[in-house]
């Protein structure tokens, strides 16, 4: 078993919260397209909307990015974070995971994590969301709303952090435990 777990999830559902604890207990290396992202934004010095525009025009952009979640999925020994991580995955994931989060507990998230106005986030938020899903959809045929590839699903409104931790950490050991036999 490679053990490869991706979490997957719209923006402020605490994927890289989670992704960081499970690379942490499981001693799984750590892939984020969202990091990856950022560090493509903060070196055009372009804020999140401004490149997600700028992706618009480039399937280059997406490309680089998911070919690069591919990659480390097939190297094994990783937890990978994104919303396609389940999808560029494929056959190499052992378990999926998505989180799922209301746009009102979302937005507030991203706004503390960031330190932005709440109404500054949420218009950053919804225009990338929406960018992101038609790309997704013309690039690869694939729609995020279309949650049946994932073997587990949490409402992060539901449980804090250490909750859902708790959650994913007791599936993980599950899964690893039965497939070790």
């Amino acid at each position: 078993m490679k053990r490869v777990i991706t979490v997957g999830g719209l923006h402020g559902t605490g994927k890289s919260s989670v992704a960081d604890a499970i690379a942490k207990r499981f001693n799984l290396r750590r892939m984020s397209a969202g990091v990856i992202f950022r560090q493509l934004a903060k070196e055009r010095e372009l804020t999140l909307e401004e490149f997600s525009r700028v992706a618009e025009g480039n399937e280059d952009i997406d490309r680089l990015i998911d070919d690069k979640l591919r990659e480390e999925a097939k190297k094994g020994n990783a937890v990978i974070d994104g919303q396609l991580a389940a999808w560029m995955a494929g056959d190499n994931a052992d378990l999926k995971i998505l989180l799922i989060a209301s746009v009102e507990n979302r937005i507030r998230r991203i706004s503390e994590r960031d330190g932005t106005e709440f109404e500054y986030a949420r218009r950053e938020t919804i225009t990338r969301e929406g960018s992101e899903k038609a790309r997704y959809l013309e690039y690869y045929g694939v729609d995020v709303s279309d949650h049946s590839i994932y073997d587990l699903i949490i409402n992060t409104d539901k449980y804090d952090l250490d909750d859902v931790v708790k959650i994913v950490f007791t599936a993980i050991e599950e899964y690893f435990d039965k497939s070790d036999k």
